[in-house]
């Protein structure tokens, strides 16, 4: 009986495992709108966000990302952070980065960084660096940039890893007056900082909707109180303000999610 029991807890388990492991595959794609308040003016940004690609453990290849994004066509790409984090890995961007540069997008592809890229050594965190730029990606680690849209101006803000004690948001929001502010950051917990700064649309990633959720992901309330309060993903305010949570394309510590998704998501945003 005790032999019969094992055995039907290692099938159990070998099976749950099994489908942790397929729901890393199972990649959902969301369309989100967000809306300017207090505007007649109908000038839209589509953004294409991707975050958290964690390329040691990711379970779509370059080809896959190419088919599934092979019918949009955004104004611009969002990339928030947790690129990888072992030096031998960096090669392995550069695939998925092909693809982003092959879209296109007219108004460029954003990137900011996250907390597991911090853990690279300088010279190879500066190789990190070097070939997201070399693959046309404006790198922001607290700083801005503008782009403009039929006379309108957006600014693209980056916001360098909360997480890590990185951010400075005197230095990201400098100079910045009139116009749609767009946020990049990896940690969202950040908006809780931000009671001085103010933007139209916040967009993150960090908490990978849990990745293993049971039925909660109680393992995240170290990481802050927006994880404390259960915000992990999807769509969220503070002060008034939108923020988006992406749920990420890849895993940490075991390739596995269980009660989560991966995630693609593209925003279209309505310009003040």
């Amino acid at each position: 009986m005790t032999y019969i029991l094992i055995v039907l807890l290692f099938i159990t388990g070998s099976i749950l495992i099994y489908k942790a492991y397929t729901n890393t595959k199972d990649i959902k794609i969301n369309k989100v709108k967000i809306e300017a308040e207090n505007t007649l003016n109908d000038t839209t940004l589509s953004i294409l966000h991707l975050t958290d690609l964690h390329l040691e453990n990711i379970s779509i290849t370059p080809l896959e990302l190419e088919k599934k994004l092979a019918d949009e066509t955004p104004d611009m790409i969002a990339l928030t952070g947790d690129f990888l984090d072992r030096k031998k890995t960096i090669p392995k961007l550069i695939p998925y980065l092909k693809v982003l540069q092959g879209m296109q997008p007219k108004h460029g592809i954003y990137a900011v960084f996250g907390n597991h890229d911090y853990v690279l050594k300088e010279q190879d965190f500066r190789k990190l660096k070097d070939l997201l730029i070399q693959f046309g990606c404006h790198v922001l680690q607290n700083e801005s940039e503008t782009i403009t849209i039929n006379g309108q101006s957006i600014h693209i803000i980056g916001i360098d890893d909360y997480s890590t004690n990185r951010s400075d948001l005197a230095a990201a929001f400098n100079n910045i007056d009139h116009g749609t502010k767009l946020v990049l950051t990896h940690d969202p917990t950040v908006v809780l900082e931000m009671e001085h700064y103010t933007f139209d649309y916040l967009l993150a990633g960090h908490f990978h909707g849990g990745q293993i959720c049971y039925p909660k992901a109680y393992h995240l309330v170290s990481m802050g109180q927006l994880a404390r309060r259960n915000m992990i993903k999807g769509l969220h305010t503070h002060n008034n303000a939108p923020f988006y949570i992406s749920e990420g394309l890849g895993q940490t510590g075991i390739n596995i999610r269980i009660g989560s998704r991966p995630e693609i998501t593209f925003h279209n945003m309505l310009i003040k």
